[in-house]
């Protein structure tokens, strides 16, 4: 199948089994916004549930305190639930 023919979920799990990235590495990747990435990564866990792969998720973490029990991982947090820093790396996702 041609890349031109490949849906954008296709075209993302194909890069997250290829390596683990984050929202915003996919979004410059893919041509989306990162939000958008995540919007697509969570029908991707679902496509992928049931078969022999997962999707794994290495969760945000806070640059300055080093939270990183943020009820929601597929998800761009704005700021750190403990300390309120706004320095919060992004989630990283792989298919394996």
């Amino acid at each position: 199948m041609r890349e031109a023919d490949r849906t954008t979920r296709q075209r993302l799990a194909d890069a997250l089994r290829a390596e683990p990235a984050t929202p915003s590495e996919l979004a410059n990747q893919l041509d989306l916004t990162p939000h958008a990435v995540v919007g697509h990564v969570e029908h991707v866990s679902r496509s992928v549930d049931g078969t022999d792969e997962q999707l794994l998720v290495a969760p945000p973490t806070c640059r300055d305190c080093g939270f990183d029990d943020f009820d929601d991982l597929v998800n761009l947090p704005s700021r750190c639930p403990s300390c309120k820093s706004e320095s919060v790396t992004e989630p990283t996702f792989t298919i394996e």
